[in-house]
C-alpha cells in the first residue's frame, strides 16, 4: 500500500507530462481499436456463414450468369436438401457520392429464398404480399431505418448492368436473427427482373447470378461439390461449387491488401505506444536517480523500486488504455453511422478489447524495464552523486 502511494504521488509530480502521455497513449489505443474492427468488419460475411450451404457460381467469374436451367438438375443430386437462387442488380439510388445511398440490391427466388436463409426474417404477410407483386422488395430494418423508408413507398432506382428506369415497391422489412445478420440488404423477385430484360434485351434473360444450395449434412459438400461441376464441366458455363464460407471468403481475399496494411498499421500503433510512454518512464526515472539511492539506503528491496517504476509505468498505460477504449466506442459508432450500409456490422468486438489491454499491458512492461534495470544496477555512492 505505501508503494502504492509512492507510485500515485510520482505521477502527480509533472501533471502535464503525465496527462500528455496519457492523451497520446488514449488516441493510440482508439486508433488501434478502430482499425481493428474495420478488419473484423470486413469479415463479418465470413463469420456469419452457414455451416449447410453452398454457392454455385459461373468457374470463370462471379460476374458471368448461369443458367435457369441448372437449378431443377442440381436440385436432383443427392444430398442437396434446396435449391435457390440470386441476381446481383447493381444500379443507382439518388445520388452515388453519398455512401449511405448505396446498399446491396438483389434479384432473389421468391419461392425458395427466405426458406434457405431462415436467419432474414420476414413475417407471413410481408412475404405473402411480397410473392403477390411482381415489383415488389422486401427491405432490411437497418435499411429502412437509414432511408426512412416504410412499407409501400416506391424505391426508384437507374440500372447500370440492366439499363432503364426500375421502380421497386416496398412490400415488407425483415429483420435479423441475431447482431451479425446484415440488415441493409433490399430483395425483388427475379422474375420481374427477368421478364424486364426478356421484353428490352433478348438473350439475357433465363439466366441467374449464383445458386445457393442447402445440403443436408456439411459431411456431403465435397461430394456435391464435385459431382455439381463434374456435371457442368464441358457446358457453356461451367460452375464453382464451395461451401458458403469460402466465397465469402474469396470476396474478402480481394481486398487482403488493404486488410493487411491495415493490420500492419494496427501493430505499428502498438510500437508508438512503447515508445510515448518508454520516453516518459525513462525521464521519471533518470530524475529519481538520487532518490532511489536513498531508498536504497533506508532498507527498500529491489523489489519496491522495481514497484515504483512498474507500478508508474502501469498505472499510465492503462489509464490511456481505459480512455482510449472508452473513446473507441463513440468513434465506431460515428464511423458507423457514416458508413451504414458499406459496413453493415460494425461493433467493437470482445476480442478487439482484450488484444487492447494485453498490448497497453505488455508495452507497460517493456517500458519500465530498462529504468528499472538501470535503477537497480545501480550503486547507492554513484547514485548519490546524480543530479536530476
Amino acid at each position: 500500500m505505501f508503494v502504492l502511494r509512492l507510485v500515485l504521488k510520482n505521477a502527480r509530480r509533472h501533471r502535464l507530462r503525465t496527462l500528455l502521455t496519457v492523451a497520446g497513449i488514449a488516441i493510440a489505443v482508439m486508433s488501434f481499436g478502430l482499425m481493428r474492427t474495420v478488419v473484423t468488419a470486413w469479415y463479418a460475411g465470413v463469420e456469419a456463414s452457414a455451416a449447410n450451404r453452398m454457392i454455385t457460381r459461373h468457374s470463370v467469374s462471379f460476374i458471368f450468369p448461369l443458367p435457369l436451367a441448372y437449378r431443377d438438375q442440381i436440385a436432383t443430386i443427392p444430398g442437396v436438401e434446396r435449391v435457390t437462387f440470386a441476381n446481383w442488380f447493381g444500379g443507382t439510388y439518388k445520388d452515388t457520392k453519398d455512401w449511405k445511398n448505396f446498399f446491396p440490391r438483389i434479384g432473389i427466388d421468391a419461392d425458395a429464398f427466405f426458406d434457405v436463409y431462415p436467419e432474414y426474417q420476414v413475417s407471413a404477410e410481408d412475404l405473402a404480399a411480397f410473392r403477390r407483386e411482381r415489383n415488389a422488395c422486401i427491405i432490411g430494418a437497418k435499411l429502412a431505418r437509414e432511408q426512412n423508408f416504410k412499407r409501400g413507398d416506391l424505391i426508384p432506382v437507374e440500372g447500370d448492368i440492366f439499363p432503364g428506369h426500375w421502380e421497386f415497391v416496398v412490400r415488407g422489412i425483415y429483420t435479423g436473427r441475431d447482431a451479425t445478420v446484415d440488415e441493409t440488404q433490399m430483395f425483388f423477385q427475379w422474375k420481374y427482373l427477368d421478364e424486364m430484360v426478356a421484353q428490352t434485351q433478348p438473350g439475357r434473360d433465363g439466366h441467374v447470378g449464383w445458386y445457393v444450395l442447402q445440403v443436408d449434412s456439411p459431411a456431403d459438400m465435397p461430394r456435391v461439390a464435385k459431382t455439381v461441376d463434374d456435371r457442368y464441366l464441358n457446358s457453356m458455363a461451367g460452375t464453382k461449387t464451395e461451401t458458403e464460407r469460402e466465397f465469402q471468403q474469396s470476396f474478402v481475399s480481394m481486398s487482403s491488401a488493404i486488410l493487411t496494411s491495415m493490420e500492419t498499421i494496427s501493430y505499428v500503433i502498438i510500437g508508438i505506444i512503447l515508445l510515448v510512454l518508454a520516453n516518459t518512464i525513462v525521464m521519471s526515472a533518470r530524475e529519481r536517480t538520487r532518490e532511489y539511492a536513498v531508498l536504497k539506503t533506508l532498507g527498500f528491496s529491489p523489489a519496491h523500486i522495481a514497484g515504483l517504476i512498474g507500478g508508474e509505468s502501469l498505472l499510465i498505460a492503462l489509464t490511456g488504455g481505459a480512455v482510449g477504449l472508452g473513446l473507441t466506442f463513440p468513434a465506431a459508432g460515428a464511423f458507423a453511422k457514416a458508413f451504414p450500409t458499406f459496413f453493415p456490422i460494425f461493433t467493437v468486438q470482445p476480442v478487439t478489447i482484450a488484444f487492447a489491454i494485453a498490448a497497453v499491458t505488455t508495452t507497460a512492461v517493456a517500458a519500465a524495464l530498462f529504468p528499472t534495470l538501470r535503477a537497480l544496477r545501480s550503486r547507492i555512492a554513484d547514485g548519490l552523486r546524480a543530479v536530476g
